[in-house]
């Protein structure tokens, strides 16, 4: 026992100085990033909010084309500068760092980028990061999608110092250094009160965009049109209704940019795990929203659910994760959400929801299938399909390998999330092959 006392203390040591040198070793590279951008001089355009960022940026990429470079999967204080350096993060080799420590000062003498707009994904994950980014990058224009508890976890800290009265003031107080580090303009959601106050005195314009606009909403497994005054904006995969803001927002900021505004987004190459389609066994159909599992994204893609026009409607969820001490009370919130969906099956993969969601489910009369195992559910799911079902799935534990498992084309895997060799070798670790 008392050398289970000692290992447990090193790891926290050694957590606490990883914690205390993360800004430390950023801004070495930030220094030699920012030779980079003062030569390259882009239009920043940066996207932030607890979900829906990738979509936001997707679409972006889709009108912008190769007049922007994009961050793709670069979000952070580590991630953005090795974007702007050309260099890619650390994947599975530790040695790497390394290597990137000699090659930062070499690239931040040398390497430059040539496009005229830069539109960066920046993300809230931990308290100063978005503080750490927007003081440095002063965008022209900031996309403030969306607000809620993502990696609230990583907040509470603050509270317990007596910084902020809940993890939910902390986490806006992190999003609202973008926009009050923005020169020109500053989107946000008319309905978000957090945002509305969070922006209320800053230099830049506000721009509050009202979803309610929203003329007509439609939306397939395999397709989505939203209709605004006399413009349809089609897509061919499902989309919650809460993109309208993205629509709305994008049309508006290719007006301010003065580059053409494209309404079709057939073929838009929306990243893994965002609601995707793909065809199942079976002849069912599979709506994939299994990259992560935010409150916030998962009233979405719930409300989504709710709305589409299916025949049989399969709920596949997993845990929320990065809640901390909010983790009972959000998986309790979630069980009334799926009831509203009125699903003809429920399936929940992982502790939380088999812990706090199923018991919730059953009380308000949805019966419910939980297991901590995605082989078990997989098996289930196997059994009882007849080949008329939509089966939606949303959250963590390895959703994604259930999927693998029921494609009609085993080669649409690789358009699953977590395909990494990291992300192979955790689900391994599960028993999960790939």
């Amino acid at each position: 026992m008392l050398y289970d006392k000692m290992c447990y203390n090193d790891d926290m040591s050694i957590a606490r100085f990883k914690k205390r040198m993360y800004f430390v070793v950023a801004r070495y590279f930030r220094h030699f990033a920012n030779m980079a951008f003062k030569r390259w001089d882009p239009r920043v355009i940066a996207v932030t909010g607890s979900a829906g960022k990738t979509t936001m940026m997707t679409m972006l990429e889709h009108e912008i084309g190769d007049k922007a470079h994009y961050s793709h999967d670069a979000n952070s204080a580590f991630g953005i500068p090795f974007d702007m350096l050309g260099l890619s993060g650390i994947k599975g080799n530790k040695l790497k760092w390394f290597w990137l420590l000699i090659a930062a000062p070499f690239r931040g003498l040398f390497y430059r980028r040539k496009q005229k707009f830069y539109v960066v994904e920046i993300d809230g994950e931990r308290p100063h990061e978005t503080e750490f980014l927007a003081e440095w990058l002063k965008p022209e224009v900031t996309i403030w999608v969306s607000v809620g508890l993502s990696h609230a976890v990583q907040f509470e800290k603050e509270v317990e110092n007596g910084n902020y009265n809940n993890v939910g003031e902390a986490i806006v107080a992190e999003f609202a250094n973008l926009p009050a580090n923005t020169t020109k303009r500053v989107y946000i959601d008319a309905d978000s009160k957090l945002m509305v106050k969070a922006t209320n005195n800053i230099k830049a314009k506000v721009i509050p965009i009202k979803k309610t606009l929203l003329k007509k909403y439609v939306v397939y497994p395999d397709s989505t049109d939203f209709t605004y005054g006399d413009t349809t904006f089609h897509f061919d995969h499902p989309e919650p209704k809460d993109v309208a803001f993205n629509l709305f927002v994008t049309q508006d900021l290719m007006k301010y940019l003065r580059l053409k505004f494209n309404p079709d987004f057939t073929g838009l190459k929306i990243a893994p795990g965002r609601s995707s389609y793909f065809k199942g066994v079976k002849g069912i159909d599979i709506v994939d929203s299994s990259y992560n599992a935010h409150m916030i994204s998962m009233t979405s893609v719930l409300d989504m659910a709710e709305r589409m026009h299916a025949e049989k409607k399969w709920l596949v969820i997993g845990d929320i994760v990065d809640q901390g001490s909010l983790e009972q009370e959000e998986h309790t919130k979630l069980a009334k959400l799926i009831a509203d969906v009125k699903p003809d099956k429920v399936i929940l993969v992982g502790r939380r929801t088999k812990e706090w969601t199923a018991p919730e489910l059953k009380r308000l009369g949805i019966s419910a299938v939980a297991t901590t195992d995605p082989r078990k559910a997989l098996e289930y799911i196997k059994r009882r399909i007849r080949g008329n079902e939509t089966l939606i799935f949303k959250g963590s534990q390895y959703l994604e390998w259930i999927i693998e498992k029921l494609l009609a084309d085993p080669k649409d895997a690789k358009k699953l999330c977590r395909r990494d060799k990291g992300a192979v070798a955790r689900r391994k670790s599960w028993g999960l092959d790939s």
